[in-house]
């Protein structure tokens, strides 16, 4: 059932793109994973590919959907299919933060990345990235099926709620901040 309904929205959103000639559809990013093994994580491109423009010059109307729905996500279900990620889990980190970690936050990778986590429901962007890693640090030490569900309900919450908190221009982690 969930298939289906995945399905048809990705088709929709192909459809989407291919009708407003925005390609290429999907990009990927290098990404650190469970044990710091680096994987492609693939998410629908919501900037035009035009590197000599800013990111508000790159904004387009179906990337701004997308980011605002989160459905530019949708594409990291291949990343589970293939598991190279869980539904829930620390969010994957670019992988030029890998050396910035302190020992206590390389924890994060004794578990698979998620496309969601406790840090995205407890305030995602609004939050400093010390605050990120200890409640990705919680999810570590706490997992279980309960928090799980508990995460995805808070996801499913948020998503339909259409609070978002999604700047272009995320501070990056410098190990300090």
């Amino acid at each position: 059932m969930v298939a289906l309904l995945v399905s048809w929205l990705i088709i929709v959103i192909v459809l989407a793109y291919t009708l407003t000639l925005q390609f290429p559809i999907l990009f990927s990013q290098q990404r650190l994973g469970k044990d710091g093994k680096v994987f492609h994580m693939w998410k629908f491109r919501t900037l035009s590919v035009d590197d000599t423009k800013t990111l508000q010059e790159r904004r387009f109307s179906l990337g701004d959907l997308l980011r605002k729905t989160n459905l530019d996500e949708l594409p990291q279900l291949w990343n589970v299919l293939k598991g190279e990620m869980s539904l829930v889990g620390p969010r994957p980190l670019p992988l030029e933060y890998d050396d910035l970690f302190s020992s206590e936050q390389r924890k994060r990778f004794l578990v698979k990345p998620g496309v969601t986590g406790w840090a995205q429901v407890n305030g995602r962007h609004s939050i400093t990235w010390k605050e990120k890693l200890e409640l990705d640090q919680y999810y570590v030490q706490n997992i279980s099926f309960v928090l799980d569900i508990r995460i995805i309900f808070k996801t499913a919450r948020l998503l339909l709620s259409f609070k978002k908190d999604r700047s272009l221009e995320e501070e990056k982690f410098n190990g300090t901040n």
